[in-house]
């Protein structure tokens, strides 16, 4: 017990040193560089305007700033980076070349992604202190693109939870506050993007990893299809998983920013050469837009604020001329039953298997503690909320929560195939959208320890991993303590799903979902497209950015933000 205690108390120390060498964040000082996309900032360099040394210490004060507010930084390269803006500086005043479009702008990682000299301890005590010997792939590419790494961030534990926090570093609470969850698992990512403490981010997503903290935060995020980013060089928990394919993708202040990733690292092969040859494909988009819509996907109906992030998209683009058309999800329990009963085969015991000392994060205790209950409880307690409490959906996840055989196994990854099958047919090929808009969740945020017993609430963007679609995440309002209260015409709207987490979210003295209490924090919507089209995912990221308008969100925007 001791053992893990001192690495804990070793690697914080390190870190706090660290970020001591962080000049203090002024906002006259170094608004101007935090107020500019990463196009922007390269462009100030190229003018001679900024330096990258300029940038580097404008980005290095304010993520200091953003990690005191909300812990989000595991490993600090401060000093790494600072040398590399130098060099950068010297060699454009030779030859007044840029490196490459990323010139100059500041990253920011998440932990699992390894970076030469540093650990990728993703939150475990046994892998901290086993520095990487060589970038990931992702990572040498935007390094070779001028791109200047200044920080790691913080992951949940196993990074299967969607609650930023693990022994090894600690929680990390949301910007806009600190009782509530950042999300996850690139929850540090998002925190520290959302406070403008980095120009650019990159993330994984199995189950809504960059799409849920993004909304949480108040940030834009992008999922590819998998196959379009190389995923070499990571600390992975669980490596020979490849049921589902975990996806890298960039998360950022606008949509341009997410744009520029893409166009740089699309196509771009690794060692393995397992990415599809295939680089950035510009496209013409038609003037008029057909969107499909839904505020409830019948497994968890989106609280008032969720609707409105939705609604008040449709409205925006309904405005620029555009169709917009509410549809239902066909068999709306599916996808989520499929990925509990893939990801749960082994009875997560491959990824627990890292926790060795370590206390267990009570963000696992709903995914952990199914697989353990001997069968018959499990066939009576469905039983039970089937016949008696009248919860369908609840009983579907309970039930699926169990150890396979690797014949039930095989037989999931079919079916999972086969549910990609329908949903293809039945929404784009019958309703022949060019997307859809969708609510990231059924709440805007979850206070800490609520992803305990409400994780199933990924289910809203677990559907489109389990589908393989490219999925844009956009900030689009932030919860209103009068508009977004809960009426008597909400609860008695169609759209209902599970019975016991609508009860834990939205009913009780103490409910989860709570107006007042969340006021401020942002709300986002998904934009999704067929698998391959991640070009015209963010194409029409662009015309729903622009169709809402100025809204509070971007580049600088904390600086006007109370957090």
């Amino acid at each position: 017990m001791a053992g893990y205690k001192t690495i804990i108390s070793a690697k914080r120390a390190e870190r706090d040193k660290a970020l001591q060498s962080a000049t203090p964040y002024l906002k006259q000082t170094h608004s101007e560089y935090l107020s500019a996309t990463a196009a922007e900032i390269v462009t100030n360099i190229e003018n001679g305007r900024w330096t990258a040394s300029q940038v580097v210490d404008a980005y290095i004060a304010r993520a200091a700033f953003a990690h005191q507010s909300t812990n989000c930084l595991t490993e600090v390269l401060f000093h790494q980076a600072r040398k590399e803006a130098e060099a950068l500086d010297e060699d454009f005043a030779k030859t007044k070349k840029l490196k490459g479009p990323f010139h100059g702008v500041p990253f920011s990682f998440k932990d699992l992604f390894n970076i030469k000299g540093f650990d990728s301890s993703v939150g475990f005590t046994q892998w901290a202190n086993k520095p990487s010997q060589v970038d990931a792939p992702l990572v040498a590419l935007m390094r070779s693109q001028g791109a200047i790494i200044i920080a790691k961030m913080n992951v949940p534990q196993t990074m299967l939870a969607f609650e930023c926090c693990n022994p090894l570093w600690g929680r990390t609470t949301n910007p806009w506050n600190a009782d509530y969850t950042s999300g996850g698992s690139s929850g540090g990512e998002c925190a520290l993007l959302a406070l403008d403490g980095a120009a650019m981010g990159a993330g994984s997503d199995i189950g809504g990893s960059l799409k849920i903290p993004a909304s949480y935060c108040g940030v834009y995020s992008f999922n590819p299809s998998f196959g379009r980013i190389s995923r070499l060089g990571i600390g992975d928990p669980n490596p020979g998983f490849h049921a589902l394919g975990s996806v890298f993708g960039p998360m950022s202040r606008s949509v341009a920013d997410v744009e520029l990733f893409c166009r740089t690292a699309f196509g771009v092969q690794d060692s393995l050469h397992k990415v599809a040859p295939v680089p950035y494909r510009d496209v013409q988009l038609p003037s008029k837009l057909r969107f499909g819509y839904y505020t409830s996907d019948e497994f968890v109906k989106a609280s008032p604020a969720n609707a409105r992030a939705v609604l008040e998209t449709v409205a925006a683009l309904e405005k620029q001329g555009h169709e917009c058309v509410e549809f239902k999800i066909p068999q709306p329990t599916r996808a989520m039953e499929l990925f509990i009963l893939i990801t749960s085969a082994d009875g997560y015991k491959k990824l627990t298997s890292h926790l060795g000392p370590d206390p267990q994060e009570e963000s696992l205790f709903l995914a952990t503690i199914g697989p353990k209950l001997p069968g018959f409880i499990r066939i009576m307690a469905t039983w039970f909320m089937v016949n008696v409490l009248g919860d369908s959906v609840f009983a579907t996840i309970l039930r699926s929560l169990k150890h396979s055989s690797v014949r039930e196994y095989n037989d999931y990854v079919e079916q999972k195939n086969i549910y990609g099958e329908l949903f293809y047919k039945e929404v784009w090929d019958k309703q022949q959208f060019d997307a859809i808009i969708a609510p990231v969740q059924a709440v805007p945020v979850l206070p800490h320890g609520g992803c305990a017993t409400l994780s199933p609430l990924a289910a809203a963007t677990i559907l489109y991993n389990i589908v393989d679609s490219p999925v844009g995440t956009i900030p689009v309002t932030r919860v209103d303590a009068f508009k977004d209260e809960l009426t008597e015409s909400w609860f008695n709207a169609p759209g209902h799903g599970s019975k016991i987490l609508e009860r834990d979210i939205f009913e009780g003295k103490n409910p989860i979902y709570d107006a007042k209490k969340m006021a401020n924090i942002p709300v986002g919507v998904q934009i999704v497209r067929k698998r391959w089209e991640d070009e015209k995912v963010i194409s029409m990221m662009h015309v729903i950015d622009q169709a809402l308008g100025p809204r509070g969100f971007g580049p600088g925007k904390s600086l006007q933000t109370k957090a």
